[in-house]
């Protein structure tokens, strides 16, 4: 296991601890409505940027922030979107080049923080990841579930990773509990790279 620098981890907390406060702000207005009910209002973003497209659940936000990999700045950006008690989220991090060592750190680091901020351990598997031109290229996708918080509230986290050229992606679904299969499995196919 690589140690990851304190910048990064700390990044990669602020992005979890992001989406989970997202996660309970939704469920929490949920709740004060008496007739709120999961609504999943699906629509598709072509991120050209960062060469991407992926179907979101409600209209996305978007963040920005730098972060240091092997001692390297780079930059990460985010497209959330909330619903029902979840937070689906796409992140980029701009690479300063293709290299494939500097791919796999900013993996690692990816699939570390998550899994930390759950006080789990990435068990990452590989998967395949669409290519808007056809074809599909390499990628991992983990499953973690723990405590995280303050409150050391429960929380599933559903997530793939992919490195294309200067890009590393990760997909994320944090929530309470997993979101119904159909649902996290619309959000993670709909995604293709450029």
């Amino acid at each position: 296991m690589k140690h990851v620098s304190s910048p990064v981890a700390s990044a990669v907390r602020h992005l979890a601890s992001l989406l989970a406060w997202r996660a309970a702000i939704a469920a929490l207005a949920c709740g004060a409505l008496l007739a709120c009910t999961p609504a999943y209002d699906w629509r598709t973003v072509m991120n050209n940027d960062d060469g991407y497209e992926v179907t979101l659940p409600a209209k996305p936000r978007a963040d920005e922030r730098k972060i240091e990999i092997a001692g390297q700045p780079m930059t990460m950006r985010m497209q959330t979107a909330e619903a029902n008690d979840a937070v689906f989220a796409v992140g980029t991090v701009v690479l300063p080049s293709a290299d494939p060592a500097l791919q796999r750190a900013a993996l690692d680091y990816l699939e570390q923080g998550l899994a930390r901020n759950v006080n789990a351990h990435p068990s990452a598997r590989a998967t395949q990841v669409e290519l808007a031109a056809g074809g599909r290229v390499l990628g991992s996708e983990m499953q973690v579930q723990g405590a995280s918080g303050e409150k050391r509230e429960s929380r599933t986290i559903q997530a793939r990773f992919v490195a294309r050229g200067a890009h590393v992606y990760q997909l994320a679904i944090v929530s309470d509990k997993a979101p119904p299969a159909q649902e996290a499995d619309q959000f993670f196919s709909s995604f293709k790279l450029f």
